[in-house]
């Protein structure tokens, strides 16, 4: 896997365990561009290609908080829309996704994962990780308050299946509520969470994928997770 590049990203600590000092935002609604000026401070980190694909296109994410919840945008390059579920909670990881991995205590093995597809389809879970067996649970009462605010963009191509396009973005808030009871939620100040970033791209038929924090074989290795720090 290629090396971490944060530098000038808002990304600091080592490359394996890296750190990202999370600033505080006024809430705002999420329209998938990424264009609401509260994101306008918040500088772009890298995501590193696995597997060593240097020539794997750019993937960079931006993070930010407030008292309601974890705001999160991604974009990646690309050159077709590979996917094509039309329901939320499908297996989105077999086509292409963001996903993040929050893990705000690290006294429980229990962690949040969230996917987005091209398609502004979602995939909300709890992960129990018990002795490197896991397994998704799906939100109780997932709504209003609870829920996800989430949507998706494409450029350069139409925001269909097997479309020719030149990028996409996912973004998203996890509201603090939805987290709950898990320790150390909502965040403070100073708190800091574990977490990870993930990008999964199919064009050709094959798979790349791109990491945050580097992990080995799986995206669930959360003793591998980066750092969140809130500012």
């Amino acid at each position: 896997m290629l090396a971490h590049d944060t530098a000038g990203l808002g990304a600091q600590a080592t490359e394996d365990r890296p750190t990202l000092r999370v600033p505080a935002v006024e809430d705002f609604a999420v329209n998938g561009r990424g264009d609401h000026p509260n994101w306008q401070p918040v500088p772009w980190t890298g995501l590193g290609a696995r597997g060593g694909a240097a020539d794997a296109p750019l993937t960079r994410m931006k993070v930010a908080w407030s008292a309601r919840g974890l705001y999160v945008l991604m974009d990646g390059a690309d050159r077709r829309l590979t996917a094509s579920f039309e329901e939320d909670f499908s297996d989105l990881w077999k086509e292409d996704v963001f996903e993040a991995f929050v893990w705000p205590d690290e006294r429980d093995t229990l962690y949040f994962e969230y996917e987005i597809s091209p398609l502004g389809r979602e995939l909300p879970i709890l992960i129990p990780n018990l002795d490197e067996r896991f397994l998704g649970w799906r939100p109780w009462h997932y709504g209003g308050t609870r829920r996800v605010q989430h949507a998706a963009s494409v450029t350069g191509g139409p925001q269909q299946t097997g479309a020719t396009i030149t990028g996409w973005r996912g973004e998203f808030m996890i509201p603090h509520a939805l987290l709950s009871p898990l320790r150390n939620v909502p965040p403070t100040k100073g708190s800091r969470w574990r977490a990870n970033f993930y990008r999964v791209d199919y064009d050709g038929g094959t798979s790349v994928s791109w990491a945050w924090a580097r992990v080995g074989k799986s995206f669930h290795e959360f003793k591998s997770f980066g750092t969140l720090v809130f500012e």
